[in-house]
């Protein structure tokens, strides 16, 4: 992809700008510049690859409206709209900047002259014409830097482009599934929710969580508490031994961080998706809430350069993960489904460009991809969890993401709701979305080559609640009121190969 529009009248790209268009770039520029002045001096700076929203503008639209970002579909048309602005501001520049070229020379050449030689009153003449060319210069330029900055924020609002072969249809198509179906036909098998699993074995306190934080929240208890911490440990010794680096993040960043990876505060409707921090002091930077450990990691190389040895460069960490989740919490939501925090194992990478000068290797991307579904897949089947493995349609993905997998588990509660399917996993490529507005960039092994956006791929390894969810639903035993853990987990739980009420002769 092509770099950012540049920051001068007289770069490639070029503006015209009038009255009305001008007061509503002026207003957006104003908002960045009080953004800008709470970012810290390191701050990335977002390359925006504005060249080919211009060239493509259509295209553009088309991948807004198909993404459900309608409201994001008019701004190609605006960035069109404002570089034809700028030209005209280019254009009426350009006979000043020669003016003020020629004046320069003149005024060195008096500078040199004898004071005999010198007529009298003409360097004051051309200082003062100096002046006022300048002062029409800088006011000109200041109209630029208001439309620049009004397209490079409608440029960072538009979503990552959908990857060529993923096309608008009605929903995600099933590519295949894991395990055996439980519960293929329906049956007279006792259908327990996992509220009443964990309320019966103690393993869960909703009402606890609701006094001291609110719904939403939960305390895990007892054999549930170290079953998180199995979990964690199983699928962080899976990716280890495909040669992931294991990582500890922060879960507190900067917001500028979290939009750069495609997670905003508010979405496109104003409605809120992360938890931002408040400062005592309003000149500091904005801290938010890491939704997930992807944006912590993806920060890890901002304003970093690569080199192409060092790629794929595959990270795997686990964090708290913090979701506002606004909206109405329906039945369907009640419990580990839907929470405001969990625990979750993220992996992350970075790769070469399936169009990196050179490369006549299979595509970087998807081999990465590749494996980090090959890794959900073993988790889950070695879970004994029943799951299917959905191509996504563009409608259900999200800004950064031009390809999303989806895995979803069978719950045997939500068996009146989209038959049973839940999300347990997701793996997204994400081309140079991130790196483009983390300033990532890469080396390649042709030294002569400018300097390249490597691509990122993020995928789940495991998320905690809804996986102890699916666990104590699908292993529950009615007969006996145990819930089975699976074989893989039991190393990491004392050797305890059930969870059973112990109060229960």
């Amino acid at each position: 992809m092509v770099s950012a529009t540049k920051s001068t009248l007289s770069s490639g790209l070029c503006f015209r700008i009038t009255g009305a268009a001008l007061r509503r770039a002026s207003t957006a520029s104003s908002r960045r510049d009080e953004d800008a002045s709470c970012r810290p001096s390191i701050a990335p700076k977002p390359s925006v690859d504005v060249k080919h929203i211009l060239r493509n503008p259509d295209l553009h639209r088309r991948n807004c409206l198909d993404r459900n970002y309608e409201s994001f579909s008019n701004n190609p048309g605006r960035i069109a709209e404002l570089s034809k602005m700028w030209a005209q501001l280019d254009r009426k520049a350009r006979p000043l900047r020669e003016e003020r070229k020629m004046l320069q020379k003149s005024w060195e050449a008096l500078q040199q002259s004898a004071a005999a030689d010198v007529e009298p009153g003409s360097k004051e003449s051309k200082m003062e014409k100096l002046a006022s060319l300048k002062l029409q210069l800088k006011a000109i330029q200041g109209e630029a830097d208001s439309v620049q900055a009004e397209i490079e924020r409608l440029a960072l609002e538009l979503p990552n482009l959908t990857s060529p072969g993923i096309t608008a249809r009605d929903g995600p198509a099933v590519i295949e599934y894991i395990n055996a179906h439980l519960q293929p036909t329906p049956s007279d098998r006792v259908r327990k929710s996992h509220i009443e699993i964990g309320t019966e074995l103690k393993l869960l306190d909703l009402e606890a969580a609701a006094t001291t934080t609110g719904w939403g929240w939960y305390f895990l208890k007892n054999e549930a508490a170290l079953l998180e911490q199995a979990l964690v440990q199983y699928a962080l010794s899976v990716a280890m031994k495909k040669g992931w680096m294991v990582v500890s993040p922060p879960s507190i960043i900067y917001s500028h961080m979290a939009a750069a990876c495609g997670f905003r505060p508010r979405d496109q409707n104003g409605e809120q998706q992360i938890y931002t921090l408040k400062q005592e002091n309003d000149l500091k930077p904005e801290l938010s809430l890491a939704g997930t450990a992807e944006i912590p990691i993806a920060a890890m190389k901002a304003n970093k350069t690569l080199d192409y040895k060092q790629l794929p460069l595959k990270v795997v960490g686990m964090s708290r993960c913090y979701r506002a989740e606004a909206g109405s919490r329906g039945m369907d939501t009640k419990g580990l489904y839907r929470v405001h925090e969990f625990t979750k194992v993220e992996m992350f990478a970075w790769t070469l460009p399936d169009t990196a000068p050179g490369d006549d290797l299979p595509s970087p991307v998807q081999t990465v991809f590749d494996e980090m579904v090959s890794i959900q897949m073993e988790i889950l089947q070695s879970l004994n969890l029943h799951c299917r493995i959905l191509e996504m349609h563009p409608a259900d993905l999200g800004a950064s993401a031009a390809r999303k997998r989806d895995i979803e588990a069978y719950f045997p509660s939500r068996h009146n709701r989209d038959n049973g399917w839940g999300e347990v996993t997701s793996a997204s490529i994400c081309t140079d979305y991130q790196t483009r507005r983390l300033r990532t960039r890469v080396r390649f092994a042709d030294a002569s080559m400018p300097l390249g956006y490597p691509h990122t791929v993020n995928g789940t390894a495991l998320a905690v609640p809804r996986v102890v969810m699916a666990l104590l639903e699908n292993g529950w035993d009615e007969g006996r009121g145990v819930v089975t853990i699976p074989e893989v987990l039991r190393p990491w739980m004392g050797g305890m190969e059930a969870i059973k009420n112990e109060d229960v002769s």
